[in-house]
């Protein structure tokens, strides 16, 4: 419970100080609402004439509205937004992280207005103290590249989650490969 309570006080403080007074940030418990959007905010959707085939319909139907800790209002997942995944222990970007970063740059560029959050995650070895700072670090490494793709830095904000939200709870190098990403979200305002 303690360790709990510490890892709780730990991501608000981290998440206030990366966010500082980023509208809407706030810090409470809730559950993950997984129901489809009617129409994304028209500030974050794509132009009429998307390249790469990618239109208006195509992003609108792999949205997905979900409830996160930390966040106050809409958050958005993208099926077209492709997890990042890395090595134990480490930050660095391989060949195949580069390659769906690249892709996830051009959906961002091909839509001006949205606004990106990149979430650093980890597995559950080492302290709740040292998976925020390396998920930290994970989500920094993301948006540097991204930025170096042409990513307005403006539109990219990072927070780190560390062990808190793994993807698979389990307890094994399979699920712990699962759980060391970055993943994204889009804000809505």
């Amino acid at each position: 419970m303690k360790r709990f309570f510490l890892a709780f006080v730990i991501l608000g403080f981290t998440t206030v100080l990366f966010l500082g007074c980023h509208r809407g940030v706030v810090i409470e418990g809730g559950a993950e609402d997984t129901t489809q959007p009617e129409a994304m905010d028209q500030q974050a959707t794509a132009p009429e004439d998307a390249e790469a085939g990618q239109t208006r319909e195509d992003i609108e139907a792999s949205l997905q509205t979900k409830k996160y800790p930390g966040i106050e209002g809409q958050v958005f997942e993208s099926s077209m937004l492709g997890d990042i995944y890395f090595a134990f222990d480490r930050d660095d970007l391989g060949p195949e992280a580069r390659a769906v970063l690249t892709k996830n740059a051009e959906f961002v560029l091909d839509f001006p207005k949205a606004e990106i959050q990149i979430e650093g995650h980890c597995d559950e070895r080492g302290t709740s103290e040292y998976n925020l700072a390396l998920g930290e670090r994970r989500a920094l490494s993301v948006r540097q590249y991204l930025v170096s793709l042409g990513v307005p830095a403006g539109r990219l904000s990072t927070i780190s989650y560390g062990e808190e939200l793994p993807a698979d709870p389990r307890h094994d190098e399979t699920a712990w490969a699962k759980n060391r990403r970055a993943h994204f979200v889009i804000l809505s305002k």
